[in-house]
């Protein structure tokens, strides 16, 4: 058995694992594709356009946010908070809510000590090779 076999199976009988995070194994296709983790995302000033991605640990749709969707992301190095407007949420329904690790590409907000992505686009990690470059020719 591979090593994401085994987290995958340990996560599967008891939603958690004793040995690395989920994320660790895709870190290497991540970095490669400019996707950052995390802890990359603290460094960075506030209004920069970033790609992260992580396990969806926490999907919230309060009644008082007006239609936004609020997701915490979970990866080897922390947390990100991604917000999705109303709109983009039901562009993008199926992905949001049927994927349990996503990538979401957007402009990073910081502000009173909280991180967070302003969602723009998404896609389920398991689809992390057809998402379209940016290479300009």
């Amino acid at each position: 058995m591979t090593p994401q076999e085994e987290t995958a199976a340990d996560y599967a009988a008891t939603h958690m694992t004793t040995g690395p995070h989920w994320m660790e194994h895709w870190r290497e296709r991540l970095n490669a594709r400019g996707i950052l983790s995390a802890a990359a995302l603290v460094k960075l000033p506030d209004g920069r356009r970033v790609t992260t991605a992580g396990t969806v640990v926490v999907r919230q749709r309060p009644g008082t946010a007006k239609g936004f969707v609020f997701l915490t992301l979970e990866d080897e190095t922390g947390l990100c908070q991604a917000i999705v407007r109303p709109d983009l949420f039901r562009e993008n329904r199926q992905v949001i809510v049927g994927s349990g690790s996503l990538i979401v590409e957007g402009t990073l907000q910081k502000q009173d000590g909280t991180l967070s992505v302003k969602g723009e686009r998404f896609w389920a990690l398991s689809n992390l090779e057809p998402i379209p470059s940016h290479d300009f020719r």
